[in-house]
């Protein structure tokens, strides 16, 4: 089936849940959204193979022999989720053209920034060149949350983690963090997406419908809040993804076949610093003579919206 181009909300999510409650996900947590969501994409009584690389969402949703997921489900180690499911993806081609299979199925496989930006990128990378049909989702929440909250490549800079403690002689991660989208794009595959929780969700729906139903390779990259490693109140989960796309931290874009399109653009851009402050790992960056800081943040943040325009167009 073709994607629709068409977002009811209603219908999308009145649609069946794939993964089922009973998880033990933390309240407030990113990945469990953007894994329902992006799961509510695939139209009804399709069938799906869902991989899962080690991290929060797998100890979180599976202990064997039980599973949160409805569709066939394959937990993989921590590096090679791309490896598995593309396996996996290219069986099925085979067993189809011998006529052992006959059911339609789509491949999708979801990893954290730790097994997607580090551990598992040669894997992915792969995967991605080889164009399988297969859609690799990456829930970012920013470091490695399940065993501690490490710093990852896609940690922001400054940000407290236990690998990277603010302190007197510290201010955090001092990297700004990996541009994972734009190195996946560099792989020429058909559809590249950056989307968070804005909204009634459309956004995302919509760039998870492309993904799944475009032929070959895709990638989504989801911004995940943590309220245990972001250390924020699990209710401000909504409003912390708004201004990270509003700050053009997280801009919303895709790339449609080598093409970048930037899906939104704020009216009136507002300073990081709004990002910021609702996050504890930030909170070291208030304090007096570390205005710098902000200031730094606010200067990388502008250079990559400004790249980003240019690649686009604007």
């Amino acid at each position: 089936m073709e994607q629709t181009g068409k977002f009811d909300f209603k219908e999308i999510q009145g649609r069946e849940e794939r993964l089922a409650p009973g998880h033990r996900m933390c309240a407030g947590c990113g990945g469990t959204i953007a894994v329902r969501n992006v799961l509510k994409a695939l139209h009804p009584g399709d069938k799906a193979v869902v991989g899962n690389a080690t991290g929060c969402l797998e100890v979180s949703s599976f202990m064997y022999p039980y599973t949160s997921y409805e569709d066939s489900y394959i937990h993989n180690a921590f590096e090679n989720a791309g490896a598995t499911l593309s396996g996996v993806e290219t069986a099925y081609k085979a067993l189809k053209k011998k006529g052992k299979i006959k059911e339609e199925y789509k491949f999708i496989t979801f990893g954290g920034d730790g097994g997607t930006y580090d551990i598992g990128l040669q894997s992915l990378s792969g995967a991605m060149e080889r164009g399988h049909d297969m859609v690799y989702v990456c829930y970012d929440n920013g470091a490695y949350m399940n065993t501690g909250v490490q710093r990852s490549s896609a940690t922001p800079m400054y940000a407290d983690t236990t690998t990277t403690p603010s302190g007197k002689v510290s201010a955090g991660k001092p990297q700004a963090r990996k541009d994972l989208a734009a190195i996946i794009a560099a792989h020429n595959i058909p559809y590249v997406a950056q989307t968070t929780f804005i909204g009634n969700l459309k956004d995302l729906y919509v760039k998870s419908e492309k993904a799944i139903y475009t032929p070959g390779a895709a990638f989504l990259n989801i911004l995940a809040p943590c309220p245990r490693g972001w250390k924020y109140d699990a209710p401000d989960i909504i409003e912390i993804c708004r201004l990270a796309v509003e700050t053009c931290y997280w801009p919303l874009f895709e790339i449609i076949d080598g093409k970048w399109l930037l899906n939104y653009e704020p009216k009136n851009k507002l300073p990081v610093e709004d990002f910021l402050k609702k996050q504890g790992r930030f909170k070291h960056l208030f304090k007096p003579g570390n205005e710098y800081l902000i200031e730094a943040f606010q200067a990388e943040v502008d250079k990559r919206w400004e790249a980003l325009l240019f690649r686009c167009g604007k």
